[in-house]
């Protein structure tokens, strides 16, 4: 893992195993109330990476993508995460009429993949994950957009 300063890292993944288990130890640094974005091209890894956060947490169950259903919910223990896909997310009013708006509090985790798709209606990133194919893998950069995000990123780094 390379830090390039107290808000960002930057780590290569040479395979899904290596993904999983970064998504393992980032779970290790969530608490409640963190809204992250997941960006990269299709098939970068970004639900892989959610499967493995989630496996970090304790969850055994299915990890599926919510592309067709927008967002797919999991509680482990008194934690509760939101796995959003917004890909195929085309209207505005389906955010309101859907209810997205209340998954965002601060009993919950929200994992968001494609959130420029509903750019202006999402809250500000604590952490903006990014994943791109490098050589045989891809290379995750995490950089921390707020208070809450960096001292959840030292934990992570320390």
């Amino acid at each position: 893992m390379h830090s390039t300063d107290d808000t960002a890292f930057t780590l290569f993944l040479a395979d899904e195993a290596g993904t999983l288990a970064m998504g393992g130890r980032l779970a290790a640094a969530l608490v409640p109330g963190l809204v992250i974005f997941l960006e990269g091209d299709l098939g970068a890894g970004k639900t892989t990476l959610t499967r493995g956060i989630l496996r970090g947490l304790g969850f055994e169950g299915r990890v599926k993508s919510p592309t067709y259903t927008l967002v797919e919910p999991y509680t482990v223990s008194n934690l509760y995460l939101y796995h959003f896909d917004l890909y195929r997310f085309s209207d505005p009013s389906e955010w309101e009429d859907a209810g997205f708006r209340d998954y965002f509090n601060r009993d919950s985790v929200c994992l968001i993949e494609w959130a420029d798709k509903a750019e202006g209606l999402l809250p500000a990133p604590d952490w903006l994950i990014q994943l791109a194919p490098e050589a045989e893998g891809r290379r995750l950069t995490l950089t921390a957009k707020t208070k809450n995000g960096t001292q959840c990123l030292a934990r992570l780094i320390r």
